[in-house]
């Protein structure tokens, strides 16, 4: 699994409504495509939810990296780079995923959080603490799914999380999330157990 997501920050007095109307009209375009696990096209409205900025800031999970080198290098990609230019594409390596209760719902928002791994601290021992976290995760209402990937350009630890309800209490970063397309979720690792 691989994951990425870019982050298309607006002016603070942008028409958000462009954005859903975008995605509106637009967003059925990756239900069927080839290798994607899951796209959230998420965003943030200054003043919503707390948040102080305008974004449009979708995230993958790929099951197969060959779909996201078709995306990047392609005419999707390339569309949205036309309309707000060419942004810097953040990607991690996957390191699970898990459904959550809200597995067959249809999210409506996401959060994500992330935390740094001290170049002291042995990394299996972060990884394996941060998997059973996730595993423990799986029980809290209204989760929809939990993906834990890493950068190890910076080394951190980030878990994205889809939520049919309310997200709960201190999960991070929060979106609101206007569509999901998850062709091949089936493939994602952890679907199924």
């Amino acid at each position: 699994m691989h994951a990425m997501q870019y982050e298309i920050t607006l002016p603070a007095d942008y028409d958000m409504g462009i954005i859903h109307r975008r995605v509106a009209s637009r967003g059925a375009g990756t239900d069927h495509f080839p290798g994607l696990g899951v796209k959230a096209y998420a965003i943030r409205e200054k003043g919503t939810y707390g948040s102080p900025v305008n974004q449009y800031a979708p995230f993958y999970l790929w099951a197969d990296p060959a779909g996201m080198n078709q995306f990047l290098l392609g005419a999707p990609f390339a569309g949205l780079c036309a309309d707000f230019g060419r942004p810097m594409v953040r990607h991690w390596s996957g390191v699970a995923f898990r459904p959550g209760p809200a597995w067959r719902e249809r999210p409506a928002a996401a959060t994500r959080t992330t935390s740094t791994v001290p170049a002291d601290i042995p990394l299996p021992g972060v990884i394996d603490d941060a998997v059973a976290e996730l595993d423990a995760d799986r029980d809290i209402p209204g989760l929809h799914s939990s993906a834990l990937v890493v950068d190890p350009a910076t080394w951190e630890v980030t878990n994205f999380r889809l939520w049919a309800a309310e997200p709960a209490a201190g999960s991070g970063q929060r979106y609101q999330v206007l569509h999901v397309s998850a062709p091949y979720i089936d493939a994602l690792p952890g679907v199924g157990r």
